[in-house]
């Protein structure tokens, strides 16, 4: 599961988006608000530039005007550019030098005033998910800290499934399983159709070595898009990772895994016959299959099934790269 709020990486989409929507809203029928402005634009043109300390000075210009961001609200968003311009500058690496140590501060900070200050819900939440980031393992490391903001995005947002699930990532990453189930639970409380949920869910029960359960999650997943192949081959991928790596296995429950694998991409290919995902991963099944088979007729057959499979996908590939497919 990879919901974890991690704003690096769409930072450059979310503001340069929000750029010229923070600059439209903001009024210049003031002195005060005419500076903001000009500060505003200022900024916006370094950050854009990736000149991050030259935005920050700008955008202190802009939070500071106190007069221009009672008259004109919208200017209010230059403290979360102002708190990325400093998380920009900031570079994990060089934890322990004082400077460095700053500017995640001043961003932790900034984000702070964003969240408490911006009214539209979007950047408020964006505010929020960015304070978390700070305080995640690629930053700060401190779990103890991103709880609280984790609940104040569920308080903001409380029938989006994604926030308990980037809780629930949060309590995993402590060790905190019940927690984490129990948020992952409340997640699929308040979207029951969503078949996210349900693939998030047995994830998570992967890794804590329930199969059943894992399986079990998958499948309702699976039935709420019945018609969508790549559900039923998502299992198919399970069972074979299971059948492949628990060597716990006897050799009996190994075989059952296989065979449910190739009845579960027998499935996605009965809905998408040129799915060549669930071909590739049939082929691989059946050669598991041919290795627990003792008659020689059948590990022939079973390989000669695999081969065509095998050449099928080679053949699409081969078309794709030329154009022809």
């Amino acid at each position: 599961m990879t919901i974890r709020f991690r704003a690096a990486s769409v930072a450059p989409l979310v503001l340069l988006c929000g750029l010229s929507v923070a600059a439209a809203g903001c009024g210049r029928y003031s002195i005060s608000s005419l500076k903001a402005a000009k500060a505003f634009k200022d900024a916006n043109q370094y950050y854009q530039a990736k000149e991050y300390k030259k935005a920050a000075d700008r955008y202190e210009d802009v939070v500071q005007n106190q007069s221009a961001l009672q008259q004109s609200p919208g200017f209010t968003i230059a403290y979360f550019f102002l708190a990325n311009s400093y998380d920009q500058l900031y570079k994990p690496a060089k934890n322990g030098d004082p400077q460095n140590d700053a500017y995640i501060q001043k961003a932790i900070e900034d984000y702070r005033k964003a969240a408490d200050n911006i009214t539209d819900l979007k950047w408020k939440k964006s505010s929020l998910e960015y304070l978390a980031a700070a305080y995640g393992p690629d930053k700060l490391n401190d779990p103890g800290k991103a709880e609280p903001v984790y609940k104040e995005i569920i308080q903001l947002e409380p029938n989006e499934p994604a926030n308990y699930m980037a809780i629930a990532q949060l309590y995993e990453d402590a060790g905190r399983y019940e927690e984490a189930e129990a948020a992952l639970q409340k997640a699929k409380e308040v979207k029951q159709n969503d078949p996210s949920v349900y693939t998030a869910l047995a994830a998570f029960y992967n890794r804590q070595g329930d199969f059943d359960k894992t399986i079990d999650a998958l499948t309702q997943a699976a039935n709420l898009a019945p018609n969508n192949p790549e559900g039923w081959h998502l299992i198919a991928t399970y069972y074979w990772d299971k059948a492949r790596k628990d060597f716990r296995l006897s050799d009996a429950q190994k075989k059952d895994f296989i065979l449910k694998g190739i009845a579960m991409d027998d499935k996605a290919l009965s809905l998408n016959p040129n799915y060549l995902e669930a071909m590739t991963y049939k082929n691989i099944l059946l050669r598991m299959q041919a290795n627990t088979e003792k008659d020689p007729k059948v590990q022939k057959d079973l390989l000669n099934q695999a081969d065509q499979l095998r050449n099928k996908v080679l053949e699409a590939q081969k078309r794709k790269a030329t154009g022809k497919g």
